[in-house]
């Protein structure tokens, strides 16, 4: 596996060339050693990429030992040229004369330096370099790949969105349902066991489903324990989905036992139903167990495990029964094979019929297996030869092997198969921890930080990356959780665990990333520098100890924390902050001080992103050392303001802070700006707001709109505001003002009517949608809108929504003017045919009586709606809330959420039931899933539309 080596050794080639300009005036025998370095490496970058294409089986041991070296030899390059490149740089717009003439002296000196450094690499070239010809016979490699975009396979996220369309799976639900009734209101635990890839978890989800759409009257939680299980997160998981008041006061308690009680006290006296994924340990389970009460309320319990010992355990002393997981049939095999493949089976032509018999009979009725070979074949062309030789390599790969052997094996060949750009990429999903849902515009930005999209301008780089997602998406290596509506764009993503073991124990293998995952780090260190950390579970307990272990961070590329690992930022963050390559620097989750102080050293520093919970701190005032920073996140982190310095910050492409931070004047000379959220324009001066405006570059704006009263200048500020958004709105694809003073903005909007905006996206809050009518009218490039109306939408507001001819899903919010006011009547909304003709996502949040009724051949392709409805008080929803739901003749998926007060549940049950009979007698017999909650959990969707949003922006 040479594909990190291959990687780092593309970038180091690149890096040497540009040294080699006329940028860098350096002395000839400096640039004698750069083009020696750069011709040597080429040729070892060419014979790399020949053992690329092997199986590590077919390796021998003494040039596995020459990729290592030739490895780590090229990360030391990389970073000799960063450390070079940096103390080269000026940094900032205005040196001046007497700056330049400084630094031109220095550099005078220091090429005494780097030509020392020079000759030991290219000493250590050579001797890698002589040693590489002794066992290869170098012929010239050329690395081939296409420079057109990788769109999405529809049919690639179909197989994991919709696990019911699944093959195989209604008999073993229903008789793991019929495993589940309780008689007489027993306590019941059905253990599903099976080897990794077999499908256990989906199975499960689809029983859980089908209960709770069948029953809402119990407490339920769906939770993955992992092989190294964080059980602090694990059980405040558990309090966050069965009740929101526990889990609001859990966030005080430290302990383990203490989180156990709170568990248990909450569900003592409960029915519950409760799934419990992947469970690698008797002791594990034992602890989740102490938290769930037996009682003789029906209560029921599903856990999902690959060790049968495990499950014995799970059904120990108690009502409950083993399930093991069974491979598909043949027949099944066939029907998931195909459906990756072909429109259905009998696309398949007839010569390719019985070469993919022989294909699946290899996989073992293993759906992960299928998918990966599926996933494979289809980047191939649909000839026999083409099979057959697929066929002959995993019979080569699975024969005489074990099950899960075989699966490891279909894997592997898999990830030969992918091309040298991707095995990178891959690779580094294993920073994430195991059953990561990963935000895929932040995957794609920190590929970019780190190197692994080749190219020079940063846009074209982020597309590029896009598209070697979707083709790894395409092989389904990777799992697609969040789909845009328009089914082109992935949102978030997961790895399944069996593949994620692989990926982990190749990136560890080729000390791509050093991992701690709770016993220890993944490998011994003591040979190989660390040069991606993650540390993923909590360190509580030895953190003196990993801070020594990596106290030499000045090798360093990326640091990823996650969870809660406090001692480690708070005390040693000094320990591997202080160096000079560090591109990636993402902390997720932690809770206390902040490391902030120390990233003034980080110049090479491109990606930054901190979540740092309930801290309220400054930020270095230095931070225009950070010259090549490109995204800043640090919406959680509750800063006083950012320092004037920020705005040096000439790179900066994206920045999220609190809303809470005020900024500084000079936001003007942040022309690389592209992204900006979330800003209070209430906290922020005049000559802010106006310099704001000559972004030219904005793209993605999120505000709160101002309600002016308080300012000395109101007239200014508010005149300086509409102008702000008169001139981005030509040019913004996304913008979000949130303040429920926001039909303030309609005089900016009516500035647009003349021209078509380029806006694709659209949150507002407004009193009188029909006063908003000419202005949301003109956006006819609007795709997705969310709209709060705190007044009447009227039958002249949703003809106006109904008019916009792209948008594709839609969400209306409906709120009382007053607070507990049941006292206004409002209108049945009619839906007609006419309006909404490319609508697939209809979203409807009720705080107050609603009613909705669908005309036939209303919404033609809506496939989803979505009810959440808020009841604080008696409403009266008079002959139902939703009429008509048979006529949506595309729909495929109903969710209704409903959060109530005990005054209105018996009102709110027989809503219930009035939608499940509606979508019982649907035609497309749609998915239906209910949920009841006795929290409020909707406060701080509320706020959205208050003056002062929620600290936690309802996700977009």
């Amino acid at each position: 596996m040479a594909n990190a080596a291959t990687s780092v050794l593309g970038s180091v080639i690149g890096k040497l060339a540009a040294m080699l300009t006329e940028k860098y005036q350096l002395a000839s025998n400096v640039k004698r050693g750069i083009c020696f370095l750069r011709d040597e490496l080429s040729t070892m970058e060419a014979v790399l990429l020949r053992l690329e294409d092997k199986d590590d089986d077919q390796i021998d041991p003494l040039a596995k030992d020459w990729r290592s070296k030739v490895r780590e030899l090229s990360y030391d390059i990389e970073d000799c040229i960063d450390r070079f490149m940096l103390n080269h740089s000026h940094g900032g717009s205005k040196a001046n004369f007497v700056r330049k003439a400084m630094q031109k002296v220095k550099t005078l000196f220091e090429d005494g330096g780097i030509a020392e450094e020079i000759r030991k690499l290219k000493s250590l070239v050579s001797e890698q370099s002589d040693r590489g010809k002794r066992y290869y016979d170098i012929n010239q490699c050329l690395l081939a790949s296409s420079s057109q975009p990788v769109l999405l396979d529809p049919r690639a996220p179909a197989l994991f969105q919709e696990a019911r369309d699944l093959v195989g799976i209604d008999a073993p639900r229903e008789e793991i349902i019929s495993l589940l009734r309780c008689e007489d209101k027993e306590h019941k635990v059905v253990s599903i066991y099976g080897i990794g890839g077999q499908g256990k978890t989906t199975l499960a989800m689809e029983v859980y489903h089908k209960i709770t759409e069948a029953s809402s009257d119990s407490r339920r939680a769906f939770v993955s324990l992992s092989q190294t299980p964080d059980m602090k997160k694990l059980l405040r998981d558990i309090l966050s989905q069965i009740s929101k008041s526990h889990f609001d006061q859990s966030q005080m308690l430290e302990t383990v036992e203490q989180l156990i009680r709170t568990v248990k006290e909450c569900l003592k006296d409960k029915r519950y139903f409760i799934l419990i994924d992947d469970i690698w340990s008797v002791p594990a389970w034992e602890l989740v167990r102490s938290a769930l009460p037996v009682n003789d309320n029906g209560s029921r319990i599903i856990t999902t495990t690959r060790i049968e010992a495990v499950a014995k355990s799970c059904c120990a002393g108690i009502a409950a029964q083993m399930y093991q997981a069974k491979p598909l049939s043949h027949e099944d095999s066939q029907r998931l094979f195909f459906k990756r493949l072909f429109l259905s089976g009998d696309d398949c032509h007839p010569d390719l019929r019985k070469v993919s018999d022989d294909i699946l009979k290899k996989c073992c009725g293993l759906p992960l297996a299928i998918i990966s070979i599926a996933g494979l074949l289809a980047n191939r062309s649909k000839a026999v030869e083409v099979w057959v030789n697929v066929l002959r390599s995993i019979a080569a790969a699975v024969d005489k092997d074990s099950p899960i052997d075989k699966m490891k094996r279909i894997l592997l060949l898999s990830y030969v198969d992918l091309p040298h750009h991707l095995k990178s990429c891959l690779l580094y999903l294993s920073v994430f921890p195991e059953d990561s849902l990963i935000d895929c515009q932040q995957l794609i930005l920190l590929w970019v930080a780190e190197g692994l999209i080749p190219g020079q301008d940063r846009e074209s780089m982020e597309q590029l990356g896009r598209s070697y997602l979707n083709e790894l998406i395409n092989r389904s290596l990777v799992q697609p959780t969040n789909v845009e509506v328009d089914s082109t764009t992935v949102k978030q993503c997961r790895v399944h665990d069996v593949i994620l073991e692989f990926i982990v124990s190749k990136a560890v293998e080729d000390n791509f990333v050093t991992i701690w995952n709770g016993n220890g780090f993944s490998k011994n260190y003591s040979s190989n520098k660390i040069r991606r950390l993650s540390i993923q579970k909590d360190i509580s307990s030895r953190a003196e100890e990993i801070a020594r272990t990596i106290k030499n961070g000045a090798h360093i590329r990326s640091i990823n924390i996650f969870g809660s690992n406090s001692v480690l930022v708070n005390k040693h963050a000094t320990e591997f902050l202080n160096n000079q390559v560090l591109r990636v620097l993402y902390i997720e989750g932690v809770v206390g001080a902040s490391p902030l102080g120390h990233v003034k050293s980080l110049g090479q520093l491109k990606y930054l992103r901190i979540h740092n919970y309930d801290f309220v701190g400054k930020f270095p005032r230095d931070i225009e050392k950070l010259q090549h920073l490109e995204t800043l996140d640090v919406r959680w982190h509750r800063l006083e303001k950012l320092p004037a310095s920020i705005i040096q910050l000439q790179k900066l492409v994206r920045l999220h802070i609190h809303h809470s931070v005020r900024l500084p004047d000079g936001i003007r000379n942040l022309q690389a700006l592209e992204e900006l959220s979330r800003i209070d324009l209430d906290i922020q001066s005049v000559k802010f707001i106006q310099g704001l405006s000559d972004l030219t570059n904005m793209k993605i704006l999120e505000i709160d709109w101002p309600y002016f009263t308080e300012f000395l200048d109101m007239e200014g500020h508010k005149k300086a505001c509409i102008s702000l958004l008169s001139k981005l709105f030509t040019r913004l694809r996304e913008l979000r003002v949130w303040g429920s003073d926001a039909v303030a903005t309609r005089p900016f909007m009516s500035s647009c009517v003349p021209t078509s905006p380029p806006l694709r996206k659209l949150v507002l809050n407004t009193r009188d949608l029909n006063c908003m009518g000419p202005q949301i009218s003109s956006l006819v490039n609007l795709t997705r809108l969310r709209i709060f109306i705190r007044g009447e939408a009227g039958k002249e507001g949703i003809n106006i929504l109904a008019s916009l001819p792209m948008l594709l899903s839609l969400t209306v919010g409906l709120f009382n003017d007053k607070d507990g006011d049941s006292g206004i009547v409002y209108p049945r909304n009619a839906i007609n045919p006419q309006g909404f003709q490319r609508l697939l996502k209809f979203h409807l949040r009720c705080w107050r009586e609603a009613a909705l009724e669908f005309e036939p051949g209303a919404m033609p392709k809506l496939e989803r709606l979505k009810l959440q409805l808020m009841a604080r008080c008696q409403f009266k929803w008079e002959g139902g809330l939703v009429l008509g739901l048979q006529n949506l003749a595309g729909l495929k998926h109903v969710d209704v959420d409903v959060n109530c007060s005990a005054a209105v549940a018996d009102e709110l049950e027989a809503l219930e039931n009035d939608i499940r009979d509606a979508a019982g007698v649907h035609p497309n017999s749609p998915m239906l899933q209910v949920r009841r909650l006795d929290q409020d959990i909707f406060g701080s969707m509320a706020q959205g539309c208050s003056r002062r949003p929620s600290d936690h922006p309802i996700p977009y």
